[in-house]
């Protein structure tokens, strides 16, 4: 999980440059599922999940060259944080 907040009236082009770098995202080892979150006055959560924090750990150099994308649109530089999953829970189609 990883909370950020890019500068006022940036949300559009961090769109997209996310939209920009989504393979790059998408291609991290481990990768299973990304979820970007954000609020108009760029405040939000990436939520990434991995296989393993292992991979996470590995995949921290590559992250941390995508983030430079957004150098420019963020407030500061965003710090993530892993978590072991507990349980993951996905609606059943009724």
């Amino acid at each position: 999980m990883t909370p950020f907040k890019m500068k006022p009236d940036s949300r559009k082009e961090a769109e997209e440059i996310m939209t920009r770098v989504k393979d790059q995202i998408m291609g991290l080892q481990g990768m299973q599922h990304f979820v970007c979150t954000m609020n108009d006055d760029g405040s939000g959560y990436i939520f990434a999940l991995l296989t393993s924090k292992e991979e996470s750990e590995t995949n921290q150099p590559r992250v941390k060259e995508i983030w430079a994308n957004f150098a420019h649109l963020l407030e500061k530089q965003p710090r993530a944080e892993g978590f072991d999953v507990v349980r993951d829970w996905v609606k059943e189609p009724a």
